[in-house]
């Protein structure tokens, strides 16, 4: 195991494409295992109530998972070591789910499962980012093409499993988990096991010290907004769609050219991203933002206005997401890379998906879903005003 430090002009394709492989696996694990986990679970008999519960438990684990796990990877350095470990005990919770042991005995076991799958992204991009930064800055082109695989991987397993369930049914659900999340346990092996070197000048720092800086606070306000809108999308836009009488190949095809755009923003974005610094390109992403939330909330009776509000996927998320990363990896350096990483997803899904999940699933309950998409207006743009003022902080600039 190399204990030398690495730029990331040195890095080789070959070195990098493990982290492909893992970018692909692990979406293609989460392009399955979410969209079609509460129908397996109303299979095994449960309610609604029920069902929501359950799997509100992932966004609930994004709460402390992601930092617990982002501590140890900064503390060893050790990075690849703790995705290895985290992807294992996955794997091995993973087969509880072929034991009938009741409500409590399932979810524990998503519980423990959820707990170690939540951490693998964070830690991922910590590692990547440090494979993929140049003197402090993140290669978005090279970023976005390691990425761009994640969403290839969801594409592929999101239509793949909806074709297989629909004609084999769902008892096959299980075998699902464990065949993608194996995928994963091999792409983390197949990563080069490489501790990262930390200055002494880094080792001082503390993640509090970073993020109490009115640049990375405004950052973390302007990100939590952006994303909590969001999940308006991510929770209720099928039934929001099913409620409105689109079929459900349409809803998919819609699902599915959003994720497009997202590949192509990926695989496009270094040749202009670096035309605007990183708090110009969140104020952007933010009212773009705002006008796909109106799209969606006062146009979804017109399939043009759905298919238009999918394409501007590419700047809400694919650009915002790359940029939020690049962000990270500049400010959240060396022994802070992971735990920067961890409260990225901490803040942006841990907290978002338990906000939104449930404070949506109420107010659509007693108002109707659209209710869900009006409110992500405002919410929008309050990202905006964050992004506003991040803009306006002297040091909040964040060239590329």
């Amino acid at each position: 195991m190399s204990h030398a430090p690495v730029d990331g002009a040195q890095v080789s394709r070959r070195m990098l494409m493990p982290f492909a492989a893992m970018s692909a696996s692990y979406f293609a694990h989460i392009g399955f295992f979410n969209p079609y986990l509460s129908l397996w679970l109303k299979e095994l008999g449960y309610g609604v109530g029920v069902i929501g519960i359950l799997v509100s438990m992932q966004a609930f684990t994004r709460l402390y998972s992601p930092y617990a796990w982002g501590w140890l990877s900064d503390r060893t350095g050790q990075r690849v070591r703790m995705l290895r470990i985290s992807a294992g005990i996955a794997l091995f919770c993973s087969l509880g789910l072929a034991h009938q042991g009741g409500l409590l005995w399932l979810a524990l076991v998503l519980l423990l499962m959820f707990t170690h799958t939540s951490a693998m992204t964070p830690m991922s991009e910590a590692a990547m980012a440090h494979l993929v930064s140049t003197g402090g800055a993140l290669d978005a082109r090279r970023y976005g093409r390691i990425r761009l695989w994640g969403s290839l991987g969801f594409l592929v397993t999101v239509f793949l499993a909806g074709w297989w369930f629909e004609h084999h049914g769902m008892k096959d659900f299980p075998y699902w988990t464990w065949g993608t999340l194996l995928l994963v346990n091999l792409s983390v092996w197949a990563m080069p096991s490489r501790r990262e070197v930390h200055s002494e000048h880094h080792t001082q720092s503390s993640v509090w010290t970073e993020l109490r800086r009115p640049h990375n606070l405004w950052f973390f306000i302007t990100m939590f907004f952006h994303v909590l809108a969001h999940i308006a999308i991510y929770s209720f836009y099928s039934l929001y769609l099913d409620s409105l009488g689109y079929s459900k190949s349409l809803i998919g095809a819609l699902w599915a050219l959003s994720v497009a755009v997202e590949v192509l923003g990926f695989l496009t974005q270094g040749r202009w991203m670096h035309l605007l610094s990183l708090a110009r390109w969140i104020l952007i992403c933010a009212v773009v933002l705002v006008l796909r939330m109106t799209l969606m909330a006062s146009g979804a009776d017109h399939l043009w206005v759905l298919a238009l509000a999918q394409v501007l996927h590419t700047i809400t998320f694919a650009v915002h997401h790359s940029v939020c990363i690049a962000w990270l990896s500049k400010h959240f350096t060396s022994r802070l890379r992971g735990r920067g990483q961890a409260l990225y997803s901490i803040i942006g899904y841990g907290a978002t998906g338990v906000l939104g999940a449930l404070g949506g699933g109420a107010l659509s309950e007693h108002w109707g879903l659209a209710t869900v998409f009006w409110l992500a207006i405002p919410i929008s743009m309050a990202a905006v005003i964050g992004a506003w003022r991040l803009q306006g902080l002297s040091n909040g600039g964040g060239s590329w």
